[in-house]
C-alpha cells in the first residue's frame, strides 16, 4: 500500500479530487497526511473530516527558506511517504529539499508547460493570444515549474474569456488529470527516461 502525503496552501481542490478518486477507485494507496503552510488553509478541514492526519508547517515561523524546508521535510518524513503531491502549495522549495524527495514528488501547473511557468498563467496566456491553454502534471525538479511531464490537458481559449473563466475551465481538467497521474504512480505505471515520462501501458498522456 503506497503512502501519499499532499501539500496545500488553500482549499486544496486538487487534493480533494485525489482523496475522492483514491477511495472511489480503490487504489493500492492511502492519503496518509495533508500538510499546509498556513493554519487557515481550508483544505485541512476536508482532510480532518475524512480521518486524514493533518499538520501545519508555517513558513512565517522560520527565519529562512532552508529552515522552513528542513521543518517541512521532517514533517513529511514522519509519514514515511512513497509519494508527495503538491496541490496548490504556494511556496518555492529549495534544491536540497527537491533532491531529498527526487523522483517521488509531483506538481500540477495551470499552463501547458514549458509555456508560462510561475504566476499569472491565465493572464499571460490571454495576453499572448493563445488559442488553447491547459494544465500540466510533472515531476518536481529544482527548476520552478519544470521537470518530466506526466500528463497534460488542453482546453480552448474562447472569445470573451477572462482570467476567471479560463481558470475555471482549466481547473476542471486539473481535477481529472491529477488523480489520473497519481494513480499511475502508485500502480507503478510510470517510467522516467531522461526528460520523458512513459505510461508503461500506453495510456494517453494528453486529455483533450
Amino acid at each position: 500500500m503506497k503512502r501519499i502525503v499532499i501539500l496545500i496552501s488553500g482549499r486544496g481542490s486538487n487534493m480533494q479530487a485525489i482523496v475522492r478518486r483514491c477511495a472511489q477507485d480503490a487504489w493500492p494507496a492511502q492519503v496518509v497526511a495533508v500538510i499546509a503552510n498556513r493554519h487557515d488553509a481550508a483544505g485541512l478541514a476536508f482532510a480532518r473530516d475524512r480521518g486524514i492526519a493533518t499538520a501545519v508547517v508555517d513558513h512565517r515561523a522560520h527565519a529562512s527558506r532552508e529552515a522552513f524546508d528542513d521543518a517541512l521535510g521532517a514533517a513529511i518524513d514522519a509519514q514515511r511517504p512513497d509519494l508527495i503531491v503538491l496541490a496548490g502549495f504556494m511556496r518555492i522549495l529549495g534544491a536540497a529539499f527537491v533532491r531529498r524527495f527526487d523522483g517521488r514528488m509531483l506538481n500540477i501547473h495551470p499552463s501547458l508547460l514549458p509555456a508560462f511557468p510561475g504566476l499569472h498563467t491565465h493572464r499571460r496566456a490571454l495576453a499572448a493570444g493563445c488559442k488553447v491553454s491547459g494544465a500540466t502534471v510533472h515531476f518536481v525538479t529544482a527548476d520552478l515549474d519544470h521537470g518530466p511531464i506526466v500528463m497534460q490537458s488542453v482546453v480552448p481559449v474562447l472569445p470573451g474569456d477572462d482570467e476567471d473563466t479560463l481558470a475555471e475551465r482549466v481547473l476542471a481538467t486539473e481535477h481529472r488529470i491529477y488523480p489520473q497521474a497519481v494513480e499511475w504512480f502508485v500502480r507503478g505505471l510510470l517510467r522516467i527516461e531522461g526528460s520523458i515520462v512513459r505510461q508503461t501501458e500506453g495510456a494517453p498522456q494528453l486529455l483533450r
